[in-house]
């Protein structure tokens, strides 16, 4: 259970981030009405240890502004923003504070369903943390139970599961393994040297999801949007080397990006129905018109139907 002094910590950053700057009788008395305070105003001596604890684990600057009536900010917001672990580790607290302070909203707070798997995080984090080799009994979706010996390299969370990332010895290559298909997972006493080349960012650079292929090379991907398509993919991009290069307004936009062909491309793609359209590479036109037409001959109940 996250302990209360570490929510302090994140509720006392959160609202720096928020109001920007703030003076010490300011702060004290959004303390007092919040449900951190208990009721009581927030003491000089506290709001300095607070100050100190959220600089030392989220590396920001909580400085004063002595010009403009003594009031705290922070300094280097930027640290916050470019990191995406401090991030996610903020936003998963905030809302942690939130549904803590209003005990009455938990039913109309709801989230997706996440796979189990999320006991092993700390056995995985402990692996990595000491260079040790882990043993694991892991069940695929398809085909038989089977144990490997895996070298933990990274860890990546993508649609609301958890993989490890690592050194299969059996295989003799880097697989991605999802931790809600794992049946058991130990640490052992054998060591291994993390190679110095590896860069898990730099792993899945050209790939949307966790497929990665080494024998992939990336290529250009245009994609026609449609519709309320356009503005989808301009909050939320498909992936980081998304950029524009035609459009018109109120009809279409053109993106471009640079990544492999992957099956996880193609459903993403796929996902977006009659909103979009590919317009390179051939290979990639021809996969998704395939795909299509297949879902017009699935067999159903032992019948295949006919083309409409």
């Amino acid at each position: 259970m996250i302990s209360k002094t570490f929510n302090r910590y994140i509720w006392l950053l959160n609202l720096l981030l928020q109001e920007k700057q703030m003076t010490f009788d300011e702060i004290s008395k959004r303390w007092k009405e919040s449900n951190m305070g208990d009721n009581k105003p927030m003491p000089l001596r506290t709001f300095h240890q607070h100050r100190g604890a959220v600089e030392e684990l989220f590396g920001v600057e909580i400085k004063c502004n002595t010009s403009k009536g003594y009031k705290y900010y922070i300094a280097n917001p930027e640290v916050l923003r470019n990191d995406k672990t401090r991030k996610w580790l903020l936003n998963s607290f905030n809302l942690s504070n939130m549904i803590t302070a209003g005990h009455n909203m938990k039913d109309r707070i709801l989230f997706e369903e996440i796979p189990h798997g999320t006991e092993y995080l700390q056995t995985i984090i402990d692996a990595m943390q000491q260079s040790k080799e882990l043993v694991i009994d892991y069940q695929p979706f398809y085909g038989h139970r089977a144990s490997y010996t895996i070298q933990p390299y990274a860890m990546k969370a993508y649609h609301q599961r958890w993989y490890i990332v690592g050194f299969i010895k059996e295989l003799d290559a880097i697989r991605n393994i999802a931790l809600d298909r794992l049946l058991e997972i130990s640490i052992t006493e054998q060591s291994f040297a993390f190679p110095e080349k590896f860069n898990a960012e730099k792993y899945y650079e050209n790939t949307v999801g966790i497929f990665v292929n080494d024998d992939l090379s990336p290529v250009k991907v245009k994609l026609k949007a449609y519709g309320y398509q356009i503005e989808y993919l301009r909050s939320l991009p498909l992936h980081k080397s998304q950029r524009e290069t035609a459009s018109k307004y109120g009809e279409f936009c053109v993106f471009e990006y640079k990544l492999c062909l992957t099956p996880e491309l193609s459903s993403q793609i796929l996902a977006m129905r009659e909103n979009v359209e590919v317009l390179e590479p051939i290979e990639l036109r021809e996969e998704i018109k395939r795909r299509l037409e297949n879902c017009l001959i699935k067999p159903v109940g032992g019948i295949k139907l006919a083309h409409i």
